[in-house]
């Protein structure tokens, strides 16, 4: 039987993300072409008896463009003086084998509105070092400017620079606490 089909449900206790082994990310339709990515180097995600906290430092977001970076930082996007963290709380997390769906909060900008995050759970499993692990593996969708993120730049063609819609993914090894 493989990992993804001995899970359940959700497991109890409490758990931390590894860091090393974990990655959040966002990316956005640019120029009306492909999508432009960035992420989040400074995060922490805790899972404690069935919720699921997920917290990254705005002033952590890594481009591949030093400038855009720091676009990215000031009030015309994460305002990250002002609104030093995006934050994910949820309420509900539901499994059918290794399918997961977690409803709850996220918090943008200041801006708290519901999202569905859909994904994969792997696990729990023991891991090379006599700990317990859990893998998360999760994704959604957010209109930006609902969260107060409405900066664009018209194109010659009529169309904006930035698509609206953005594609958040969470790649997430968590560690049982002892």
């Amino acid at each position: 039987m493989s990992i993804a089909e001995q899970i359940q449900s959700i497991p109890t206790g409490a758990w931390t993300s590894d860091p090393k082994h974990s990655s959040v990310q966002f990316s956005v339709l640019h120029n009306g072409l492909t999508p432009f990515r960035g992420g989040f180097d400074a995060f922490e995600a805790t899972l404690n008896d069935g919720r699921l906290v997920g917290i990254a430092k705005v002033e952590s977001v890594t481009t591949e463009d030093e400038n855009l970076t720091g676009h990215l930082l000031s009030p015309e996007f994460f305002d990250a003086e002002r609104n030093p963290e995006l934050r994910f709380e949820s309420k509900e997390i539901r499994t059918e084998g290794n399918r997961v769906t977690i409803d709850g909060d996220l918090t943008l900008k200041g801006v708290t509105k519901p999202v569905e995050l859909r994904g994969e759970l792997a696990g729990p499993i023991s891991d090379a070092y006599g700990g317990t692990r859990l893998g998360l593996d999760l994704e959604t969708t957010v209109d930006r400017t609902e969260f107060g993120i409405d900066w664009n730049a018209p194109l010659p063609s009529g169309e904006n620079l930035l698509g609206n819609d953005v594609k958040l993914t969470a790649h997430v090894q968590l560690v049982q606490e002892a």
